[in-house]
C-alpha cells in the first residue's frame, strides 16, 4: 500500500448525505426531513460544536463560535465510516470529500434568507453577511471546488413545496443508494 494514500472508508449501504447551504434555506428542517424519510441519523454539526466543544472561542461581534476544523472532522470520523448519516452544516469544505455520497446545496431567494434571519434575531451584520454570501453563491462553490460535479446537487428551497419536492429527491437517491449497494 502506498503510504501517502489516503483511509479509504469501507463500503457502505446506507449512503451519507451532506445538507448544507446559507444561514436561512432550510437546511436543518430540510435535514430533520429527510432523515425521517429516509430512515438516516441527523448530525446538527453546530450543535456538536457547542455540545462537544469543538471551537477555539467565542466570536462576540459575529455571534458564533470560531470552528476548529481538525475537532469536528476528529468528532465525526467514527460515525461517518458506517453511512447511513444525514449532515447539516453551513459550510462544506473542510470536511473529507470520501464521507459524501451526496452533496445538497440549498439555495433560497434573498429575501427569503433574510427575512428567515430575522425572525430569528440575527444580528443585522450577521444577516447582511448572510444575505451576501447567498447572492455570492459562496456556498455552492465551495461544494463545486471541493467534491466531484456527480456528487453536487443545487436545489431551490424557497417554499414548504420546495422543501417537500426535495426530500422526495434526496429520498429516492437513498433508496436508489441502498438498492445498487445491498450486499
Amino acid at each position: 500500500m502506498d503510504s501517502d494514500a489516503l483511509p479509504t472508508s469501507p463500503p457502505r449501504s446506507s449512503p451519507n448525505i451532506l445538507i448544507t447551504g446559507t444561514p436561512g434555506t432550510g437546511k436543518t428542517t430540510t435535514a430533520e426531513m429527510v432523515a425521517l424519510a429516509a430512515g438516516l441519523q441527523k448530525v446538527t454539526v453546530g450543535d456538536l460544536v457547542k455540545e462537544r466543544s469543538l471551537h477555539d472561542g467565542y466570536h462576540q461581534e459575529m455571534d458564533t463560535y470560531w470552528l476548529n476544523e481538525d475537532k469536528v472532522v476528529d468528532e465525526m470520523e467514527d460515525m461517518m465510516a458506517g453511512g447511513g448519516m444525514c449532515v447539516d452544516f453551513h459550510t462544506c469544505g473542510f470536511f473529507p470529500e470520501r464521507w459524501f455520497d451526496l452533496v445538497v446545496v440549498l439555495r433560497a431567494d434573498t429575501k427569503n434568507v433574510f427575512d428567515r434571519l430575522e425572525a430569528r434575531g440575527y444580528k443585522p451584520n450577521k444577516v447582511a453577511e448572510n444575505v451576501e454570501c447567498e447572492i455570492m453563491q459562496v456556498v455552492l462553490d465551495e461544494a463545486q471546488e471541493s467534491y466531484r460535479p456527480d456528487v453536487v446537487l443545487e436545489l431551490l428551497s424557497n417554499t414548504v413545496e420546495d422543501m417537500e419536492t426535495n426530500v422526495e429527491k434526496i429520498a429516492a437517491f437513498v433508496e436508489q443508494f441502498r438498492a445498487s449497494h445491498a450486499n
